[in-house]
């Protein structure tokens, strides 16, 4: 029998630090301290090739018990849907109207941090409501 191993999400994109920090504010996550014998992350990629200057960065959950998120530069932009996306659990346990108006205040914040809406979908007589935004590079995610 295997055992379960933790993961790591990757995402591919333009600007790794910007968008890492973006992530910081919707999951309440937090960047690494700069590495050993530098004050900050611009001091260290100072000392990098040009080509690696700002070529990654991460987040991760303080707690621990999240995934750790993995922002890589890639020189393509993001041309087609996503496969695989985070459903950002905003609503859990709520319902109805009330469930509603958590998702759309979290998607106000959110928003204003730099994320675009997509769409909202009600609740229906299968489903409860959720909304889809867009991060800052256009990657697609869910508050449900």
């Amino acid at each position: 029998m295997s055992s379960i191993k933790k993961i790591q999400v990757t995402f591919d994109c333009a600007d790794p630090e910007r968008v890492a920090r973006f992530w910081c504010e919707v999951l309440g996550y937090v960047a690494p301290e700069p590495p050993e014998g530098f004050a900050t992350w611009a001091a260290f990629w100072d000392t990098q090739e040009p080509e690696a200057r700002g070529a990654w960065f991460a987040c991760s959950d303080p707690t621990g018990a999240g995934p750790r998120l993995y922002f890589q530069r890639v020189p393509e932009g993001k041309v087609v849907k996503n496969r695989v996306h985070l459903d950002v659990r905003a609503g859990t346990g709520l319902v109805g109207d009330e469930r509603l108006a958590v998702l759309e205040a979290e998607a106000k914040r959110l928003i204003a941090l730099g994320a675009t809406h997509v769409l909202t979908q009600h609740a229906d007589e299968e489903n409860e409501s959720c909304i889809t935004l867009q991060d800052i590079e256009g990657n697609e995610f869910c508050l449900d």
